[in-house]
């Protein structure tokens, strides 16, 4: 008797029954989700992973960074996993689907082996890793980039919060929540990564397709913009004599914003944040912080606007001072050309219309694709709206795209991946 492929024991309806569920850690009013990193909310999910993970019987894990490890034994328990997931934090206004498809996909897969009755000769592991989003501690993807060793543990300890709390004390915290979740030592071996994601854009859907394969991901450079002014009355305070900071944030926001446009529409070019003092409307601002994300498919060209932000932030300064500090640079990249051919081989496999993608936003698969072997696969959202209440994907898309996950794991767990 023929063995059925590892896809048709994929559940489309209990993956969905789980996203509805992780979904109420978190909601909000409109249907999106609120669960940032390290958060009571993301607390109370990351449990609930751990719940439905021992009652298939994997082994939930932790590390010094907090991501959670949910471990379906292999044949061979030496050999080194393969590593399936993605993320459960959110955005403040995210939606159901970012990050956490990944990571139910990955269970899914788990799932369907323990139906099919087999076990794969290398372990597989579900992976959810600690702050992609890096909406309250900036930057994102701290748990993987800590795993890969792309960054120091005390580096990432020591970033706050808006509100004053760093990293040490939220870790501390979810950390102690855990119960009966063994540590492991940061950065264990790994044959390889797989991640899974909606896409958070709008080609899938245009073209008609359920899966892409994605060849790689946009290179992103970061910064942090400081202009300090002084306070000043806002009735009394003659403009020859004040020194506006948020002014002079607005004028450098304004050239920064010209100067990184390009008749292509290729640079992305974001301010998301910005922070005044006082913060009252009638007093000078004293102090502006603002934040900038640069993105770009090109590295030559990602580093040439890249260098000229601080000088253009100097120029229009005027009276105010400024200070520009680089918080990440990470140049674009491609995805293995075998991992890509095993991912695309399972989308045909299952059926599933496919094509080949870029990636526009970054992911956790950036830091583990200088780790070990790695792939990345999309489904679509509607209307490519992500990073909002609004974000939505099919029940259809998510089981073929576990069902793609689980297919290419089946081939990676039994045979390693190529390098």
């Amino acid at each position: 008797m023929a063995t059925l492929p590892i896809a048709q024991f994929v559940d489309g309806e209990r993956l969905w029954q789980r996203h509805m569920a992780l979904a109420r850690f978190g909601a909000l009013a409109n249907g999106g989700v609120n669960r940032q990193a390290l958060s009571e909310e993301e607390i109370a999910a990351r449990a609930e992973l751990v719940r439905w993970g021992r009652a298939i019987g994997l082994a939930p894990f932790t590390d010094a960074a907090g991501n959670l490890f949910l471990r379906l034994e292999g044949r061979d328990p030496s050999l080194p996993p393969v590593l399936v997931g993605s993320h459960i934090d959110s955005q403040p206004s995210g939606g159901k689907f970012d990050g956490v498809f990944g990571v139910l996909a990955a269970l899914e897969v788990q799932e369907a082996f323990r139906a099919s009755g087999r076990t794969p000769l290398r372990a597989i592991e579900t992976v959810a890793w600690m702050n992609e989003e890096g909406s309250r501690f900036a930057p994102g993807m701290m748990g993987s980039a800590l795993y890969a060793g792309a960054r120091s543990v005390a580096e990432v300890l020591a970033v706050r919060d808006p509100a004053g709390e760093s990293v040490e004390t939220a870790l501390k915290a979810l950390l102690a929540r855990d119960v009966d979740v063994p540590h492991r030592a940061l950065g264990r071996p790994a044959a390889a990564f797989l991640e899974a994601h909606i896409e958070q854009g709008p080609v899938l859907e245009l073209e008609g397709k359920t899966v892409g394969v994605v060849t790689g991901i946009q290179g992103k450079r970061t910064f942090r913009a400081t202009v300090t002014g002084e306070e000043n009355h806002a009735g009394t305070a003659p403009r020859s004599v004040r020194r506006d900071a948020l002014l002079a944030a607005a004028a450098m926001i304004g050239a920064l914003d010209v100067a990184m446009r390009d008749a292509e529409d290729v640079t992305r070019f974001t301010v998301g944040r910005l922070e005044v003092t006082p913060n009252a409307p009638s007093v000078v601002a004293a102090k502006a912080v603002f934040s900038i994300d640069l993105r770009h498919p090109d590295a030559g060209t990602l580093q040439r606007l890249g260098d000229r932000i601080a000088d253009i932030c100097r120029a229009q300064a005027g009276p105010c001072e400024v200070a520009v500090a680089q918080l990440l640079h990470d140049p674009p990249l491609s995805f293995p050309r075998d991992i890509r051919n095993i991912l695309a081989k399972a989308a045909a496999a299952v059926g599933a219309p496919w094509m080949a993608i870029a990636s526009g936003a970054g992911h956790d698969a950036r830091y583990l694709h200088y780790f070990c072997p790695t792939g990345m696969i999309f489904v679509p959202c509607r209307n490519g709206i992500s990073h909002n209440e609004a974000e939505w994907a099919e029940k259809d898309h998510l089981a073929a795209g576990a069902r793609v996950l689980a297919e290419a794991a089946a081939v990676l767990a039994s045979n390693g991946a190529p390098r």
